[in-house]
């Protein structure tokens, strides 16, 4: 099940726009956005980044069996997340993390949790910072 399909289960109307800032058209098409690299490891890697990405900068604690960090979203999939991180987490590693989607975003009077476990399967430096890719394997959602 994808994230819009569980927001439609929790009530959210995926078909309402929301209003105010956040209301205009998102191309699906990334390929100048320099925080996507192209696919490197497979055909299972490329079938995970077939969805939509949408750029979305949310920050996010994320919890490993290294302890808890601070990270900031990138972009968000239904198959996955891209962090910018300073500090690595290793590829392999499973992962906790709660996203707060602003209810303006998603066309609610509430902000929505999600609480997501997945597991890294990309690491990378750029500009000082690392990039780590996230499929998520979990996720619940919950009103805010």
């Amino acid at each position: 099940m994808s994230f819009i399909d569980a927001a439609t289960r929790v009530g959210f109307r995926t078909s309402e726009r929301p209003e105010g800032r956040f209301a205009r058209t998102v191309a699906a098409d990334f390929s100048n956005d320099p925080t996507i690299q192209p696919p490197t490891e497979g055909k299972h890697f490329a079938e995970m980044q077939s969805a939509p990405r949408f750029p979305l900068q949310l920050a996010v604690s994320l919890k490993s069996q290294d302890g808890a960090q601070t990270a900031e979203t990138r972009n968000i999939s239904a198959n996955g997340v891209l962090f910018a991180m300073d500090s690595d987490v290793p590829v392999g590693s499973m992962v906790d993390f709660t996203i707060v989607l602003p209810g303006d975003v998603v066309g609610s009077s509430s902000d929505v949790q999600i609480d997501c476990r997945g597991r890294v399967v990309r690491s990378f430096e750029e500009s000082g910072r690392r990039g780590v890719g996230v499929v998520i394997d979990e996720y619940h959602f919950e009103r805010a």
